[in-house]
């Protein structure tokens, strides 16, 4: 027993929610310790290719469920690494959603107006560029150019690029060589190891036990750096609080595995899952009616042949996000480079009758690559994930090396969600094949099922403990001292992209964590700077702090 480590703090995972949790705590004087089951990796380490071992597979979670697949980080810095750096706030009629539970899914003291303090918090924190129209590549301009054409708008999205760095090499999901995109690992993370936070990678956490004086012991293994299959005996820590940040296909996961040394779950930790309502859209272009209809030529004879070009989604179609719309009618429409992989998989050929994500005429489709352009959907669906008995170890059972495994997510749509998606496919074909500019078909759902890259709301806050497994202050109901502040803690589909509501919300959450240590005994305050010392998002948010730490 004497031989256990102990910390104040225990955090498990590095994105934006455990990268938040670690400065601020660590800030405040708190002992901080963090469990991250990926790699470190920086610049030099990212690869700009995609064979296996290379930084691409090292740094992913691909986890096939039946109904869903989650895309997501796996490296310390989370999804912050391999996103497309798109921070928008989340629309304000977000807020109000009733969902599948037939009224407010959001705690009543969240709105968007309570929020923005906090998304200010954050923009202090992460530099987020608002891209204007010169930053946008080759693409993100067609894009927006076949909107007007239809009678659309379009905007480039606020996003964590230095565009000054930013050579357009299009290989940003895989991380960024060139450190342009300002992930964790320029802000929250190395503000955390300089207040003497540890981070510590490829350590996987398997399960949390509770101590006879109230602490928390976490047990963890070490995961092999090159093959993931291969794990080795790890250890323990003692914590006085614990800071869920695993993502939302490993953060219920653990908590389900803990059940038998922590005691019965919130109904609602693994249910209630979201996958943002997503989906991709493919157009094939015709050429020269993106000269004909477009009046758009790059150059050298060519109309566009430019999907290789640029970077993550630069321009987004924003019309449908209107609060006036019924609920599953509104949805985002962002372009986007996705790089071949999963797309060259899973896109179907438009126009075809028989499902064609293979055969020959996918392989004609395939020889005009360049000429593709992707659209990204981002709906409003029902929250209809569940998942399963947790596998033996970690979150799925590893299926390769790295990156494959097969989870316990099981996710059926409902009507609704259906509806929503076909309103959005709709919505790309009436925009890009007028007047035959493009031929468009949506992502096959018949091989991994619908795919997410933005995992939400596994252990939702809410004020009813039935369909929430979080209170307001993102405590795990009925086990005081355990938090999360991950995707998961966020309530459902957001229909823009979440990185930056999640890292809202994860710094609204830093007060009442703070005063539950100093409850524990930690000596710990609240009120660091952003990580470059800045002050006004503090001073911002000091009017709410009586209610955020209350007991």
């Amino acid at each position: 027993m004497t031989g256990i480590e102990r910390t104040d703090v225990l955090v498990v995972g590095s994105g934006f929610g455990g990268a938040i949790a670690a400065y601020h705590l660590a800030a405040g004087g708190a002992k901080v310790v963090v469990l991250e089951r990926g790699p470190w990796l920086t610049g030099e380490d990212f690869d700009q290719d995609f064979k296996l071992g290379s930084s691409y597979t090292r740094a992913f979670d691909f986890t096939v469920g039946d109904g869903m697949s989650i895309l997501g980080g796996n490296c310390v810095g989370g999804g912050s690494v391999v996103y497309f750096a798109a921070m928008p706030r989340a629309p304000r009629f977000v807020f109000e959603r009733h969902g599948s539970i037939g009224r407010r899914m959001w705690p009543s003291a969240i709105s968007r107006d309570t929020l923005d303090p906090w998304y200010d918090r954050v923009a202090e924190s992460i530099p987020i560029t608002q891209q204007t129209w010169s930053d946008v590549p080759y693409a993100g301009g067609l894009w927006a150019a076949a909107c007007r054409h239809a009678g659309r708008t379009a905007n480039p999205v606020p996003a964590a690029i230095d565009t000054s760095q930013c050579v357009n090499c299009n290989w940003m999901m895989a991380g960024c060589r060139f450190d342009a995109k300002k992930s964790l690992l320029f802000t929250y993370l190395p503000a955390a190891l300089a207040h003497g936070a540890q981070i510590r990678p490829m350590h996987e956490v398997q399960y949390i036990a509770r101590n006879d004086d109230g602490s928390y012991r976490v047990h963890y293994d070490i995961i092999d750096d090159e093959d993931y299959r291969i794990r080795s005996e790890g250890g323990a820590i003692d914590a006085k609080i614990i800071v869920l940040a695993a993502g939302a296909g490993a953060t219920p996961v653990i908590l389900q595995r803990s059940e038998p040394a922590l005691g019965t779950m919130p109904h609602a930790v693994g249910r209630y899952f979201s996958g943002n309502g997503e989906r991709l859209n493919t157009a094939i272009l015709n050429e020269d009616k993106v000269r004909e209809v477009l009046g758009l030529d790059r150059g050298n004879g060519m109309a566009y042949e430019a999907n290789q070009i640029g970077k993550g989604p630069v321009v987004a179609n924003w019309d449908r996000l209107d609060g006036s719309l019924p609920e599953y009618e509104r949805f985002s429409l962002e372009q986007l480079y996705f790089p071949p992989g999963l797309g060259t998989i899973l896109a179907q050929v438009p126009g075809a009758t028989e499902p064609s994500w293979f055969g020959v005429d996918k392989k004609e489709m395939l020889a005009r690559w360049r000429s593709w352009l992707i659209i990204f959907q981002m709906t409003e669906d029902d929250n209809e994930g569940v998942f399963g008995p947790p596998p033996a170890t970690g979150n799925a059972d590893r299926l390769s090396q790295q990156m494959l495994g097969v989870g316990r997510l099981r996710y059926d749509p409902t009507p609704n969600t259906l509806r929503g998606w076909a309103l959005a496919d709709a919505e790309c074909k009436d925009i890009l094949e007028r007047d035959g500019l493009a031929e468009v078909a949506a992502w096959t759902n018949d091989v991994v099922g619908a795919y997410t890259v933005h995992p939400l709301a596994s252990c939702r806050i809410g004020d009813d403990p039935h369909t929430s497994a979080l209170d307001d202050r993102h405590e795990v109901r009925g086990h005081p001292g355990i938090f999360v502040t991950d995707g998961s803690a966020v309530p459902g589909a957001l229909t823009v992209n979440p990185a930056m509501t999640i890292s809202a919300l994860a710094e609204r959450a830093i007060p009442g964590i703070v005063r539950a240590a100093q409850e524990r005994g930690v000596n710990v305050t609240y009120g660091a700077p952003a990580p470059d010392g800045s002050t006004s998002g503090r001073r911002g948010v000091a009017d709410l702090l009586p209610v955020l730490t209350r007991k």
